[in-house]
């Protein structure tokens, strides 16, 4: 199987991949300080309660945007799984795709990868979705090409500058309102309509600019958690792909080997 590690700004994944399915995954908050001893203690515990082993692992791959957290997830692959892993953005690790922006080096491992995986699952011209710690738009062309984006905040981060930046507004969770007025009679109400429908509104009138910009036919996918939430609410949002990072890594490690 393989091991395949998608370190995030506020969470981390782990999977099990066995012949291109994914039989396991495990998430834990990204912390930079940990070290690899104390990743091994908390996966191997969880593998062990799936009646898995890190013999089982016959390889590993690792995408991070904390470059912090590369040296100790190298250090379990290595000391602990015994196999030396491939980093999505090391100049040895090749994607397979053309990444036609200025500078590859400053896009984030984890859209180079969903776009691998978006191209080889759904084919372009297409644009993903990611709503992770920021709410990304990655456009891939119809010859496979990454083309570019566009970074937003992430839902959480604004929900979190809005609680401390204003005394009398509550920290709330993101949730669907029920039923579609926008006007809120409550303070938590006006919040989850706000946050809830401006970024549906965002969705759509980002989509609509992409589509209008690389051409109408590009279909429009979502991942990360909270895609399913505003796919159900919006027509601009053709596909949910929630495992897509994982799927890349799957695609890009057997690319190099």
């Amino acid at each position: 199987m393989l091991l395949t590690i998608d370190a995030g700004n506020t969470n981390t994944v782990f999977a099990l991949v066995d012949n291109d399915t994914i039989v396991e995954r495990w998430r834990i908050s990204t912390q930079d300080r940990r070290t690899a001893d104390e990743y091994i203690v908390w996966i191997s515990h969880l593998m062990k309660l799936n009646n898995r082993t890190v013999d089982d692992v016959k390889g590993a791959i690792i995408a991070s945007v904390v470059p912090q957290m590369v040296w100790p997830l190298q250090q379990i692959c290595r000391h602990y799984f015994k196999h030396e892993p491939l980093v999505v953005g090391a100049a040895d690790v090749k994607l397979g795709i053309d990444v036609q922006v200025k500078n590859p080096q400053e896009v984030g491992a984890d859209r180079l990868v969903n776009a691998v995986a978006a191209d080889v699952l759904y084919g372009g011209p297409l644009a993903v979705i990611d709503f992770g710690t920021a709410t990304t738009f990655d456009v891939i062309g119809s010859d496979g090409a990454y083309l570019g984006g566009v970074i937003c905040p992430g839902i959480n981060l604004s929900l979190d500058a809005l609680h401390q930046a204003a005394a009398k507004l509550p920290r709330i969770a993101v949730t669907a309102p029920e039923g579609t007025a926008i006007t809120g009679k409550t303070t938590l109400e006006a919040m989850q309509n706000g946050i809830f429908w401006g970024y549906v509104s965002m969705i759509e009138g980002l989509s609509k600019r992409l589509k209008d910009e690389h051409g109408s036919e590009m279909k429009i996918m979502a991942t990360g958690g909270l895609a399913p939430i505003f796919s159900d609410h919006t027509n601009a949002i053709d596909t949910v792909a929630g495992d897509l990072t994982l799927e890349g890594l799957n695609i890009i490690y057997k690319r190099n080997r």
